[in-house]
Parts: structure tokens; C-alpha cells; sequence
């Protein structure tokens, strides 16, 4: 297949640097955002034989986009042969360069070995350099029924989350999982809280009150990293008392987030869904703190509503 990346943008662009779409016969994977800049890219890369090509494409004067500002584009015809040779954090291939690596890619690739980061993706004298994707968050979602579908189906496209999904059986999911998902199941799926990173996102969704106790208990136990539970506010308050009479304390309590999602989108799953894939992007992620907000933002336009109703 044809690989092709955003390896540099000046100004207005659709999409960043990094940005990477994958294109074979029958169709398309990703994108790099769309409009005549990505159709005439795939038309480009089905042309393609062997090799790699770089374009460098004015959005507006050259195909008529509006965004205004121009894009380089590398594409690069892949084999699984060629996806066994990346190897290290970071890649650093030649595109139509000098067949030795160019002093300024060496320097980039030690200087960030020796600081630990990642360097942005990029073309230096025909050499792209790009760090190899790695999910930073880890997110378990505890319920495979219809919010737990929805979840699975809005966020199981977002590169940086590697998700773990979780119910008591595997007729409990659906016969087809997205790639990337990893399903487990128990019969008391709480006792896989303790495989869960202490740094994980939790999503609490269960079929059972009981069960979404059990498993917020154990979350609060193992350490989390951000912690949600479907409900409304009675579940709320009725899970902070009992939680409280199991011995956690009020700030730890406080840290979760319930009911999760944006209210004002209504309770439809993929709504919840869309709900709580922004909280997740947004600073706070699934704590507290986007929760407050959200209930917060809603409460106020009740009030709105309410006064308007009273002239």
C-alpha cells in the first residue's frame, strides 16, 4: 500500500504535520484532510509503482483550496518487508536525498535519545524524520452494552488511546471488535482491575449497580489516572455514601466523574458517546473537573430556560 504523511506545513493547513493517511486498492484508511489536496493525493499515490515521492502542494493558488497556506507530502509505497526494518522510537528514512544520512538527521535523532523525546515529524535534505506512534493513554472501559458500543466506536480510532475493553463474557461484545482494541472478560470482570496500569483511565458502564460499585471500590484501591461512571446524580450521591462507608476518603471520592458525558447532548448512546470522547481530549480528561464543568455549563442553561419561561 501507499503511505503518505504531512511532513511540513506553511500556513493555514487541514491537518498538521504527522498527519498520515494509508491507501491500497480497494480503499482508504485516515486522512490528511480531505478536500481536492487529499483526492488528488490518492490519485497520485494508485499511480504509484515503487518508491517514494515528494509533493509540495500551494493550497490556494495551486488547487484552489482556501485554507491558504501550502503542504509537503511524502508518499512512500510500503511492504511487509519494509515495515520490518523500523526499528527505535524515532525513523529516520531517505526520500530522494543523499544516500548517506545527512549530518542535521544525526544530530536530531542523538539529541532526542539523549532527552528522552520525540521529535516532530519532518523533512531535512530529503530525509524524513518521523517518531514511531505510540498510544500514550491507557483507557479501560468496564461494559460492553450499547454505551459501551457507542464508546468503543467513537474513540477506537484515536491514535494516542490503547483501549481495554472488559465485560463478563465474550457474548457480551459484538462479533466484530475494532483493530486495536484488546477485549478481556470474566465472570466477575472486578477481578481484572488488578491487570489495569495505575496511571489507566476508567470508564464504568456495567449492566449492574452492584458490579459498577465493585469496580469503582477496586479502581479507587489499585490508583487510576482519571475515573468515570454512567449514572445520574442520585447514582452519584448513593455511590459516594457507600463508597465513603467502604473506606475511601471524600477527595478520592470526589475524582469521579458521574454522571459522564455532556448532559446537554441527551442520553442516546453515541450522544454520551460524543460527550465523553471531548471530556476525554480536553484538559481534565475523564476527572472530576470536566465533569463539574459540564454540569456546571447545563445547570446554567436550565436556569436560563427557567427565567426566560418566567418572562
Amino acid at each position: 500500500m501507499v503511505r503518505i504523511v504531512v511532513a511540513g506545513t506553511e500556513g493555514s493547513a487541514p491537518r498538521e504535520a504527522g498527519a498520515a493517511m494509508l491507501i491500497w486498492d480497494g480503499g482508504t484508511e485516515g486522512t490528511i484532510g480531505g478536500g481536492a489536496l487529499e483526492w488528488q493525493a490518492i490519485a497520485r499515490a494508485r499511480a504509484m509503482t515503487g518508491g517514494a515521492a515528494i509533493d509540495r502542494v500551494p493550497l490556494g493558488p495551486g488547487i484552489g483550496q482556501c485554507c491558504g497556506g501550502a503542504v509537503v507530502l511524502v508518499s512512500e509505497v510500503w511492504t511487509a518487508a519494509k515495515l520490518a526494518t523500523l526499528e527505535g522510537e524515532v525513523s529516520a528514512r531517505r526520500i530522494d536525498g543523499p544516500e548517506e544520512m545527512p549530518l542535521a538527521v544525526r544530530r536530531l535523532i542523538v539529541r532526542a535519545r539523549a532527552e528522552g523525546t520525540r521529535p516532530a515529524t519532518r523533512l531535512i535534505d530529503g530525509w524524513l524524520v518521523e517518531p514511531v506512534a505510540r498510544p500514550a493513554r491507557d483507557l479501560w472501559i468496564w461494559g460492553a452494552g450499547h454505551v459501551g458500543r457507542a464508546l468503543v466506536s467513537v474513540l477506537s480510532p484515536l491514535p494516542e488511546l490503547a483501549i481495554t475493553w472488559v465485560d463478563s463474557g465474550r457474548d457480551r461484545f459484538p462479533g466484530a471488535i475494532p483493530g486495536g482494541i484488546t477485549p478481556l472478560w470474566a465472570a466477575n470482570p472486578a477481578d481484572l482491575v488488578a491487570h489495569a496500569p495505575r496511571r489507566a483511565e476508567h470508564l464504568v458502564l456495567t449492566y449492574s449497580h452492584a458490579l459498577d460499585l465493585e469496580l469503582c471500590h477496586r479502581i479507587l484501591l489499585r490508583g487510576h489516572g482519571g475515573l468515570g461512571l454512567i449514572g445520574s446524580a442520585t447514582k452519584a450521591a448513593r455511590f459516594r455514601s457507600r463508597l465513603g462507608t467502604l473506606g475511601h476518603g471524600a477527595e478520592a471520592i470526589a475524582g469521579i466523574a458521574c454522571p459522564i458525558g455532556d448532559p446537554r447532548l441527551g442520553k442516546h448512546p453515541q450522544a454520551i458517546a460524543v460527550g465523553v470522547a471531548a471530556a476525554l481530549l480536553a484538559p481534565g480528561r475523564v476527572s472530576g473537573r470536566v465533569s463539574d464543568r459540564v454540569s456546571r455549563s447545563a445547570t446554567a442553561n436550565e436556569t436560563k430556560k427557567a427565567r426566560d419561561s418566567a418572562g
